[in-house]
């Protein structure tokens, strides 16, 4: 599993362009915590 952090790095996109994949639904973490982390997998 990949921190949104790790995804960024790998995928050169930032954090906030991730986040607000997130919120459009275009891109969902796998799992998201209370805390509010989100992680994403492979798939």
């Amino acid at each position: 599993m990949y921190l949104v952090g790790d995804l960024s790095k790998i995928t050169n996109v930032s954090i906030r362009l991730l986040h607000y994949y997130d919120e459009i639904g275009i891109l969902k973490p796998s799992e998201k915590t209370e805390a509010g982390y989100r992680y994403y997998t492979k798939d």
